[in-house]
């Protein structure tokens, strides 16, 4: 997912690429049917940050539980590698940041990303993004890890090419081993192996593969692939990249699914009657369900590895369920955007957003807040198997092979 920089010539293209993606349906079913929760979910508001922090940290308190964590991802969890690009998927300008210590960075958030939440519950400084740790004067802050995700980018290579510049997956695997190749020097190959393998690599790509690939007018995805076929089109090509990351070293994988896309406010902005879009969760599904079980494959057929399924998509279920449990009363519109519920649009340079921040699901048209983001975050790493499987982020940290 991707929110626009500042040109006019972006507006006018966002303008189009909102009218013109999947059709929105209607259906008379419960859109978000009940799960058998094991009540592992974070209860209540109390249990998210309100301003940018969990207020947690791994280890005990005693230290980082994990030598490193690497990310790789799309806007959900970019936090700053698109801004040197000739990209229209930016988000280096307020009222992004908005809430975060730094002020804007990059990240498609008011404040914290998921993968934030989840360093600090770690005991991990903030990752930097890929540009930070290239240019660091040292190679000392990518050795507790580096973030290389960028808004817009997917699983092909070809996804998200309306935005112009971004860093598809592949890519992002080759700058992860560039990293490596700064800091071998530094740890020695023995040391630099030991350490990958205790680290964390948090991928979650998949989102922009539907959203700014097959649902595009301008893809001939569609016509090509039905949807069963190109789910399996992507789960094919991520485990092959998943397979370079291993060889490269990696060894603990958090892989998140696609969360619900059918209730974000530009799904509904595209809707005449303001609703959600099943059809677009409905076409998602099977992946995520390929997804977990190219994990199941991959843990039986990688030795010495261990691989998580991060359930997105019923996180996002629930916190659209029971909105008031978890203290959000604005669920169908983004706390910043322009046109119906915020979210023909998403949001611009110095535009007035919400002042009630906390109260709001979506941020923008296309991401969650920071709230959310903390939820998100919080049920990753210590959740029950019905939203961490086969087990949460606190578990593998502690894995022993």
């Amino acid at each position: 997912m991707a929110a626009p920089s500042t040109s006019t010539a972006t507006v006018l293209l966002l303008v189009l690429l909102a009218c013109g993606g999947a059709t929105a349906q209607v259906f008379p079913r419960p859109l978000f049917p009940r799960a058998p929760w094991n009540f592992t979910f974070p209860n209540g508001p109390g249990d998210a940050a309100g301003a940018s922090g969990t207020g947690a940290t791994g280890g005990g308190g005693g230290g980082p539980s994990v030598p490193a964590m690497f990310v790789f991802g799309d806007s959900l969890t970019d936090n700053g590698n698109n801004n040197d690009l000739t990209s229209l998927a930016k988000a280096n300008y307020l009222p992004y940041g908005i809430d975060f210590a730094g002020g804007p960075t990059g990240r498609f958030s008011n404040g914290y990303t998921m993968v934030d939440a989840i360093a600090e519950l770690l005991g991990l400084p903030l990752l930097p993004s890929n540009n930070e740790a290239s240019n660091a004067d040292s190679d000392a802050g990518a050795l507790q890890g580096v973030n290389y995700a960028s808004a817009a980018a997917g699983i092909l290579d070809n996804t998200g090419q309306n935005f112009v510049g971004r860093i598809p997956f592949n890519q992002q695997i080759k700058n992860f081993q560039t990293t490596l190749n700064q800091i071998k020097g530094k740890l020695g190959a023995g040391k630099l192996a030991s350490s990958l393998g205790r680290s964390i690599f948090y991928v979650g790509m998949g989102s922009n593969d539907y959203l700014n690939n097959y649902l595009m007018p301008n893809y001939n995805t569609r016509n090509e692939y039905n949807g069963d076929q190109y789910s399996t089109l992507l789960v094919q090509h991520y485990t092959k990249q998943l397979t370079s990351l291993y060889n490269l070293g990696a060894r603990r994988f958090v892989i998140a699914g696609v969360g619900s896309m059918a209730c974000i406010p530009n799904m509904r902005a595209r809707n005449p009657t303001n609703m959600c879009s099943p059809d677009v969760d409905e076409l998602i599904a099977p992946f995520n369900s390929k997804v977990k079980g190219m994990v199941d494959s991959l843990n039986a057929n990688l030795p010495r590895a261990k691989l998580i399924y991060i359930d997105n998509f019923e996180m996002i279920s629930e916190v659209l369920r029971s909105p008031f449990n978890y203290g959000f009363s604005v669920v169908d519109r983004g706390c910043c955007g322009i046109g119906r519920n915020r979210g023909v649009i998403t949001c611009l340079p110095f535009l007035r957003p919400c002042p009630n921040r906390n109260t709001y699901i979506f941020w923008d048209a296309f991401h969650p807040t920071e709230r959310v983001n903390v939820l998100l975050g919080k049920a990753a790493y210590s959740g029950g198997t019905d939203l961490a499987y086969p087990m949460n982020i606190q578990q593998l940290a502690a894995w022993q092979p």
